[in-house]
């Protein structure tokens, strides 16, 4: 026998390479946790502070997660992943299986010392250098023992290390409990970049650093995103992340909803392909990774969202709020949002088929029922879930509610309230039971399992129970499936030092990088001014940020500050304060923001709360809008009439069309390039002709944008959405159909529509933008 003792970061790995029981297994010790190599088989990993044992079947190690000193059939990692699922599924207990259904409220690592996503240690919040950041929370250890609940959303956390041993402490406390499941830890979207974030070719990061899905789609290369989901999967596994809340593919058909920019814009056959490649890449798993099917330890379950399309709200407001919860469909087009799901998401090129989860949208659907004539939220419709999403496409992967559907609703205007919409007068045992019968498996932001076992005591008394027994067994199967395609059962532990190597590698952070730069794209290019040649002086105006409120409710103070990294800048640029001394101008600005569509002082005022969102920077208002709104209604509301018609709204940033305008008159005719970073379509007439260069991006580093400007790339990304012509376009437009605007035509008559965008040569003609054109 041979054994190697290394210490690495306090933690001794001890190898052992002899073999065990007819030389089918090698074991591994890294501190308490032990891995199994069965030769021929799945690799096992287990804690030896959980209390389970291993148990040797015909030379193989499984481990004996109930204790019962046998083997069964969902211990067994031969058989295939339905068979276990269905044989664990039918030996929980209904409490187990109501905690299986719970989806945690979000969760940072160390947990803040108060508010929101606050949680403490022994009843103290978290303290610097006396807490543990890789400790479970007393929230944690509650929701996990107490309510049995087994999948957590993450968001923040310390490090990738740190994330790696919590990861670790939760799986040891589920892997002891109950029936050893294990926990299904998931994230949002987290390789969004930090725009001053300087990219040095050979260093690693935090994580990599991607564009966003609008972004993604500006390239108009799938093969792109196939990759960001491979290279994500890879990260995520090594975070202990095996579920991926995402990809969000409603086509954005109203280009003033607030979620626009996490969309791959408003094509529904350009998304339906960024929809698959997304999907396939976080999902297959290759070589010894694999499992079976394409499913394995590299996979991560996407969870893709938001059925049936969530990108039709009336006038742009968002469902997060009440006064955002109609989804409208003046254009008929109803059926075209499901394109991205029924041809992209369920129809995968990978072994593994279909996206495993999905997300239905806060939304009431406004008359799309027309079997029961239901105006209440889609994961509470029947005909939306059972009807549409189960039979008619036959989709049974697990279906799953946004966050906080089933709580209380208080005010108008709050992202994270309770969002009961069209049932708001129902019990919340109610609520959960009305879920349930809609064909919903699983509550998202719910961390008490007390209303599902009301509900299922309310199934009980309506259908008997043993058919509800069986409507809740279907749900746990279903879920359990994801959590053993994923290969948590065999093992769920990380290795901190992997962690390390693997999140945010060198070549993970190019490949990001690469991206980024392959997402921008030139609308305009007056004079072939870019690429700037050779080293120039630059004049940058500064920003003023008026004092403002985020969609939290979180006030931010105003500020005066260059919107860019200067310091990056100066790798490109002579940088001057004042322009007569500059050889050309760089203005750095983001789309217009004008709020949510609502305003309480207006109510004060007598009006009915409702405010335009407007796409342009000057003030807006709105004659042209519709005197009566299509849809309406709220129990804490008087009027059902949410029309804003002939009212005027500020943008918060209107400063930033000053910088153009103000910044041209200052350069005297002297080049002015304008980087723009776009999350919604925007009115470009206010400023085109007094911009030199227009260089759009979804969200990237400066240092990519910088890039570009100096030909060290060429651009090539094109527009995933159209640019109005104006807001009377916009207020014209149908919520629910896309491409539907005059666009923006510039000083050089190009069109600013879908498709459009420009190289150093001029417009690209290379047939990507006609391949999605309608």
């Amino acid at each position: 026998m041979k054994s190697i003792v290394t210490t690495c970061t306090a933690v001794v790995l001890l190898t052992t390479t002899s073999l065990f029981s007819q030389e089918k297994y090698t074991k591994t010790t890294i501190g308490n946790i032990i891995t199994i190599r069965n030769h021929g088989g799945q690799t096992i990993g287990y804690s030896t502070d959980s209390g389970i044992k291993i148990l040797t079947v015909d030379g193989w190690a499984f481990k004996d997660l109930n204790k019962n000193d046998q083997l069964d059939k969902y211990e067994d990692w031969r058989l295939p992943f339905e068979e276990r699922a269905k044989d664990l599924a039918s030996q929980m207990s209904i409490e187990q299986i109501a905690g299986l259904m719970l989806y945690s409220r979000h969760q940072t690592i160390p947990a803040r010392a108060g508010g929101f996503m606050g949680g403490t240690y022994n009843g103290k919040p978290f303290a610097q250098g006396e807490t543990n950041p890789a400790d479970l929370s007393d929230q944690q250890l509650d929701f996990m023992m107490k309510d049995n609940l087994r999948h957590v959303l993450i968001t923040s956390v310390q490090s990738p290390e740190v994330a790696a041993q919590w990861n670790n402490n939760i799986q040891v406390l589920a892997e002891g409990i109950g029936l050893g499941i294990p926990a299904n830890n998931s994230s949002d979207p987290r390789h969004g970049t930090v725009s001053s974030a300087e990219y040095n070719a050979g260093s690693g990061g935090n994580i990599s650093m991607w564009p966003g899905s609008l972004g993604l789609a500006a390239t108009f290369d799938p093969a792109v995103t196939e990759r960001f989901g491979q290279v994500a999967a890879a990260e995520y596994r090594a975070l202990g992340i095996a579920t991926a809340l995402s990809p969000q593919v409603d086509i954005a058909t109203e280009p003033r909803w607030m979620r626009f920019n996490g969309t791959f814009g408003e094509n529904p056959w350009l998304a339906a392909a960024m929809a698959e490649a997304y999907c396939s890449g976080f999902q297959t798993s290759v070589d010894q990774l694999e499992i079976a099917d394409g499913w394995g330890h590299g996979s991560v379950n996407a969870m893709v969202k938001h059925w049936p399309g969530g990108g039709s709200g009336e006038a742009g407001r968002d469902a997060h709020y009440a006064i955002g919860k109609f989804a409208v469909y003046p254009g008929k087009q109803f059926e075209k949002h499901f394109i991205p799901f029924t041809e992209g998401a369920f129809k995968l090129k990978s072994k593994t088929k279909m996206a495993s989860a999905i997300m239905p949208y806060y939304t009431i659907s406004w008359g799309q029922d027309t079997k029961n004539g239901e105006n209440v939220g889609n994961a509470y419709n029947s005909f939306i879930i059972n009807d549409l999403l189960r039979k008619k496409y036959g989709y049974d992967g697990v279906a799953f509610t946004d966050w906080g559907i089933t709580n209380d609703h208080t005010v108008m205007n709050s992202f994270i309230g309770g969002k009961p919409w069209g049932i708001e007068k129902l019990s919340i045992a109610e609520r959960h039971y009305k879920v349930l019968m809609a064909g919903v498996d699983q509550f998202g932001g719910n961390n008490v399992a007390q209303p599902i076992l009301d509900a299922y005591q309310m199934g009980v008394k309506e259908h008997g129970e043993k058919w509800m027994r069986e409507r809740m067994e279907q749900s746990t199967v279903r879920l359990l499936r994801n959590i053993f395609r994923t290969g948590l059962f065999e093992n769920p532990y990380l290795n901190p030092e992997v962690t390390k190597n693997v999140v945010g590698n060198p070549n993970f952070m190019k490949e990001g990088y690469d991206a980024q730069l392959k997402s921008q794209v030139l609308l305009k290019n007056k004079g072939n001014v870019l690429p700037i040649k050779g080293r120039k002086v630059a004049y940058v105006p500064k920003k003023f940020t008026p004092a403002n409120t985020n969609f939290l409710g979180m006030k931010t103070p105003e500020k005066l500050d260059y919107p860019v990294n200067i310091e990056v800048v100066k790798k490109y640029f002579d940088v001057t304060d004042d322009p007569t001394k500059a050889d050309l101008a760089l203005v750095f600005i983001e789309s217009p923001k004008s709020g949510i569509g609502y305003d309480s002082m207006d109510i004060k005022a007598g009006g009915n709360g409702y405010l335009p969102i407007s796409l342009q920077y000057n003030d807006y208002t709105a004659t042209e809008a519709r005197a009566v709104s299509i849809a309406g209604g709220d129990p804490k509301e008087a009027s059902a009439n949410r029309s804003y018609k002939g009212k005027t709204v500020k943008t918060s940033n209107v400063t930033d069309l000053g910088m153009v305008t103000e910044t041209a008159a200052k350069m005297k005719g002297k080049p002015v390039i304008v980087s723009v970073a776009v999350d919604n379509p925007m009115v470009f007439s206010e400023f085109e002709q007094q911009a030199t260069a227009i260089l759009v991006n979804f969200r990237v580093q400066d240092q990519a944008i910088l890039d570009i400007i100096s030909g060290k790339a060429e651009p090539s990304g094109l527009l995933p959405m159209q640019m109005p012509a104006s807001m009377s376009e916009v207020e014209r437009q149908a919520e629910d159909a896309p491409q539907d605007m005059k666009c923006h035509k510039d000083a050089a008559g190009n069109i600013y529509d879908f498709g459009f965008g420009m190289n150093w040569k001029g417009v690209i003609k290379d047939g990507r933008g006609s391949k999605f054109k309608q």
